[in-house]
């Protein structure tokens, strides 16, 4: 039997691996489901049925339901959030690295509320926007600008969601995210027939079980672990999934989708993930002993 240290610290572990290895992965799903889903309707159906599903387990567990104003709230952050553009024609390596610049929006858009950086998270910004621009000038963007442009939109959009959902009143614990991800879904849904997209065949097996991992497992599960690190470890543990998934979803495409990285993108996703580490981690791998700081402050 496992003691009781044991018992406690295995949920954190596989909350952990949840965030770093399903979310890193879904990228490489994504790609494989909008082959054969139109992109806006494959989002709109993961997110509609996983916050139906997450949203009935709460009710009928006794989760306290939305007020009308957090009903609102969680609609706006839902789509702020969530409905993100579901990267076509651009390697599931080279989007994830992209979507990785969100912590450093982040920074940037806090300074809307008056929150001021330290210069550490300056120079990781500054570092951050080096890569990007470095790998937008990659051969697997330059012929694909659109692309490119959708994704770093939707990272701004999930930067200022975070921010934004901070500092206004959603519901409680995960009913939160099953509210957003209702909304959002409705929202894609409409937005995929307002745009004409339909299904030209019905997909495969293989499309119907990206779909399926990206309800379950990239998004029921996913969400759920996220809330549960927010509660039991530091922010900057939880939110370290932001470095990490660049590294699965690169080593995914490359392992199984035959993907592959010029000198220049393996450099970008290199500095883009120190830029975020310096950022996430910075005040806690650069901090100075207490002590020093002590008799600092006594001269």
């Amino acid at each position: 039997m496992l003691s009781q240290p044991s018992r406690s610290v295995l949920p954190l572990i596989g909350a952990l691996f949840t965030l770093y290895i399903v979310w890193g992965s879904t990228y490489f799903v994504i790609r494989l489901g909008v082959a054969q889903w139109p992109p806006l309707m494959m989002a709109g159906i993961r997110f509609l049925t996983a916050g139906i599903v997450l949203f009935s387990f709460l009710a009928w567990r006794g989760h306290a339901l939305p007020t009308p104003k957090q009903w609102l709230a969680a609609g706006v952050i839902g789509i702020l959030l969530l409905t993100v553009a579901e990267h076509q024609h651009v390697p599931s390596g080279i989007a994830a690295v992209m979507v990785a610049t969100v912590p450093l929006f982040t920074l940037c858009f806090s300074l809307l509320w008056g929150m001021r950086n330290t210069k550490l998270e300056w120079a990781g910004i500054a570092l951050g926007l080096v890569g990007i621009v470095l790998l937008n000038t990659s051969n697997n963007l330059v012929g694909n600008p659109t692309g490119a442009l959708l994704i770093l939109l939707a990272s701004a959009s999930w930067a200022f969601g975070s921010v934004l959902g901070s500092r206004i009143s959603l519901p409680a614990g995960p009913m939160a995210g099953a509210a957003e991800m209702l909304v959002a879904g409705v929202v894609l849904l409409v937005a995929s027939r307002l745009s004409g997209e339909h299904l030209t065949q019905m997909p495969s097996t293989s499309g119907f079980l990206a779909l399926g991992y990206l309800i379950v497992f990239g998004s029921i599960l996913a969400i759920s672990a996220y809330m549960f690190l927010l509660k039991n470890v530091r922010p900057a543990v939880a939110t370290s999934y932001a470095y990490v998934n660049p590294v699965v979803a690169v080593l995914l495409g490359i392992g199984f989708a035959g993907e592959s990285l010029a000198p220049r993108e393996w450099l970008a996703l290199a500095i883009i993930v120190a830029a975020v580490v310096l950022v996430t981690l910075g005040k806690y791998l650069f901090a100075r002993p207490a002590r020093v700081q002590a008799i600092d402050s006594e001269r």
